[in-house]
């Protein structure tokens, strides 16, 4: 009895462990149907955080996407009442909406569902470590990369905060990381 229960333990953490990359496979080909759309962009990753950067409102990640459509967007999270304001207390949304006008209108979004405020409180945490702006994290990418810089997001590994920074050329992408504390490049991957 005690293999039997073994065995299905076993099968169980299989299973699992198939069903986790799934998703990887699937992120591949959103990528690669990312990537053939991205160079429709007429707006810059850096543009739409500067138009996002207002009053006390604070841009805590940014990234290129497809949308609900399968179309192009531009999608900004943000911290209306800044950096300095605990994530309960402040009001969390995205800003997205088509780049591919020279004229960015995105939509708001308030986050209500627990998945996005979640997210955002960890983004709006983790930038308030930080001694660099993401604007400034994201035209030190360019500098550092050849391409679009089309994703900037503030993430843990392990126990050290970093922005990851994801950068296109053509169908390659390449993978910037910075030390979020001292806002220094780490390395491209």
């Amino acid at each position: 009895m005690k293999k039997l229960k073994a065995l299905f333990i076993a099968a169980g953490i299989i299973a699992c462990g198939f069903v986790a990359t799934q998703p990887a496979y699937a992120g591949d080909e959103d990528t690669a149907k990312l990537l053939a759309v991205l160079p429709n962009t007429k707006l810059s990753l850096a543009d739409g955080i500067k138009q996002t950067t207002k009053g006390q409102e604070v841009p805590i990640s940014g990234k290129f996407e497809l949308d609900d459509n399968g179309k192009l967007s531009l999608s900004v999270y943000t911290a209306e009442k800044g950096l300095s304001v605990l994530p309960e207390k402040n009001v969390l949304k995205e800003l997205a909406g088509s780049p591919e006008q020279a004229a960015w209108t995105p939509e708001s979004e308030v986050f209500k569902d627990v998945e996005h405020v979640a997210r955002s409180s960890q983004h709006l945490v983790l930038n308030a470590l930080s001694q660099q702006s993401l604007l400034a994290v994201v035209e030190d990418a360019s500098r550092h990369a050849t391409g679009i810089v089309y994703s900037i997001n503030p993430t843990l590994h392990g126990r050290k905060a970093l922005f990851e920074v994801l950068v296109a050329n053509k169908d390659k992408v390449s993978k910037l990381t910075y030390d979020i504390p001292s806002g220094k490049f780490l390395g491209k991957k």
